[in-house]
């Protein structure tokens, strides 16, 4: 049985205070100010949203509650005070002590942050044991139990997986039961259902909603988007360029915003590609076909798929975690040879195994990967990382190369100055904009997005959309987009294919499919995206329990 690490306090306490905090981050060897005076004040049981577009400060605020700045950046003002300790002149013995047992830190990019030579179970248990608040065999039952409150598969044996073993969302999943395992005083969320698609996300908000509230925990929610803060959130703070633009209620900040910035971020989204010819009579560029393919000899997990995408168009895949979409992409990039089923591309039947593929066959089709954090070099600067691809398959080289690089970079909005950056001097979202460079740099004929604007805050998101249409336009380009964000399907897709379990149950024309009847599990998947309204997660899961036990109730009368 789970138990909270009871320190008596009560319900409203303050538990973290900041007063106008100052951090900054150094780059071309001089200090810059990041954020400028920030105050945050934060109860027990209470949780703070802190939104805003990519590199407002969000995360530096965050995990600064720890009393850390990340290499780089460094507190150069203020207090923070953790239940009375000032952290910003406390011994980092004190703060170690703290870290993982009272105060824990659920981080944007669970692949980067599990190690992958250890099993989920004995990487939750770590903590709790080091910590002397539990033994192995109480860590093993605690986190059977809270995988279990977390819904993710066979809670009883999943932990004994290695990460690379389960899916993306079921990573991030297992990594937030990992910061509850001490029952902390303070969690910091950050974008922590990024990865999730939204059956699987209301899932997990309600189980972190709930686990918030029996241990009377406060947390600090970090996201983009307003309409899942807006579930989790008491209290809500709007970022930009390291200040606070507003702050208020969750109710009174979505229902009456006072600036014109929180205005912006709830209007984003408004971007719909116009809707093009129909193309289903001429020769696909890229055809799947039957393919069924799996990880070793005995669990397949595509069965019988097919998918086809024509010359610029884009395609989107959809489907809750674990349905196959990332598993199809590697299929098609021979990264995973299927067990039976063809790539056709352009009228040609390829090699199944990317190691069989011409360099020019590689080249004609690229992939943009769904972790930046993991995608990147981070011993490489951006002119390497970018530059590779222009030299390996295009030859260009010197200052061709160059000026080729400052165009790409222009295309994504960066200055040519990030060029002499290290990943590690980026955020999440200019970390993706320089994997979508990277993937142009080789003037592919095809694209596969992997979830390639969930890491970007809605208002960058939608100009990475915008951005990716008008190089389909120009360049004719095709896309293959795999993602959980029904409002990106919406916006950029002419084709929707829809997974389930491995399979495709419906596929067709975007307005098609977003328009009744739907399969069932197209229902359910419209049903479940977050709406900007504070009732929504709670009247939804009411609705939903109350449809089981209407049909509990209808079978017990049955069976009488």
């Amino acid at each position: 049985m789970i138990t909270n690490n009871g320190n008596g306090s009560e319900k409203g306490d303050v538990l973290l205070e900041m007063r106008g905090l100052r951090i900054e981050g150094q780059s071309d060897e001089q200090w810059h100010e990041i954020v400028h005076g920030v105050d945050v004040t934060l109860r027990r049981g209470e949780v703070l949203g802190l939104i805003g577009e990519s590199g407002a400060g969000k995360s530096t605020i965050g995990i600064a509650a720890m009393g850390y700045a990340r290499p780089g950046c460094r507190i150069s003002g203020g207090t923070i005070k953790f239940d009375g300790m000032e952290l910003t002149t406390a011994d980092e013995g004190v703060k170690r002590k703290l870290r993982g047992s009272r105060i824990a830190y659920v981080a944007q990019s669970a692949a980067a942050s599990f190690n992958p030579a250890h099993r989920l179970i004995d990487q939750y248990s770590e903590t709790p044991i080091q910590h002397g608040i539990m033994s192995k065999s109480q860590a093993e039952s605690e986190a059977k139990e809270l995988f279990g409150r977390l819904k993710l598969p066979d809670p009883d044996t999943i932990g004994y997986r290695y990460p690379h073993q389960v899916s993306g969302g079921q990573l991030q999943r297992a990594m937030t039961a990992m910061a509850m395992s001490c029952k902390p005083d303070l969690i910091i969320f950050d974008e922590p259902t990024t990865a999730l698609d939204v059956t699987t996300q209301i899932e997990v908000l309600a189980a972190m909603k709930k686990v918030v509230h029996e241990f009377n925990t406060a947390a600090i929610y970090i996201t983009h988007d307003l309409a899942v803060v807006a579930q989790m959130s008491d209290r809500i703070m709007v970022l930009r360029y390291g200040d606070v633009v507003e702050e208020g209620s969750a109710r009174q900040m979505i229902s009456e915003p006072q600036q014109e910035y929180t205005r912006d971020l709830l209007e984003v989204r408004s971007y719909r590609k116009p809707e093009a010819e129909d193309t289903s009579g001429d020769r696909p560029l890229l055809e799947v076909s039957d393919v069924t393919a799996g990880y070793g000899n005995k669990v397949m997990i595509l069965k019988d798929v097919g998918v086809t995408i024509h010359r610029q168009r884009t395609v989107s895949v959809v489907g809750e975690s674990g349905s196959g979409k990332s598993t199809l992409a590697r299929v098609i990039t021979g990264l995973l040879p299927p067990v039976k089923g063809s790539t056709i591309y352009d009228g040609e039947e390829w090699p199944r195994s990317f190691k069989e593929r011409s360099r020019d066959q590689l080249r004609r089709l690229q992939m943009i990967y769904q972790m930046p954090d993991v995608a990147l070099n981070p011993k490489q600067k951006i002119r390497e990382i970018i530059g590779r691809p222009l030299s390996f398959y295009l030859g260009i080289t010197g200052s061709a190369r160059e000026q080729r690089l400052k165009e790409l970079l222009e295309m994504i909005e960066l200055p040519h100055s990030f060029a002499d950056r290290l990943p590690s001097e980026l955020s999440g979202g200019q970390k993706q904009r320089i994997c979508i460079a990277r993937a142009l740099a080789a003037e592919p004929e095809l694209i596969i997005c992997d979830e390639v604007t969930s890491a970007l805050d809605q208002l960058v998101a939608e100009e990475i959309l915008k951005l990716l249409q008008r190089l389909q336009d120009t360049l004719h380009v095709s896309y293959l987009f795999i993602t959980h964000d029904l409002a990106t399907v919406r916006a950029i897709s002419d084709e929707v294919v829809v997974m389930l379990q491995g399979r495709v149950v419906e596929q067709g024309r975007t307005r098609e499919i977003f328009k009744p009847p739907h399969h069932e599990y197209t229902d359910l998947l419209l049903s479940s995206v977050p709406e900007m309204d504070p009732d929504w997660l709670d009247n939804l899961l009411a609705e939903r329990q109350a449809r089981i036990a209407r049909g509990e109730k209808l079978a017990q009368t049955a069976d009488n």
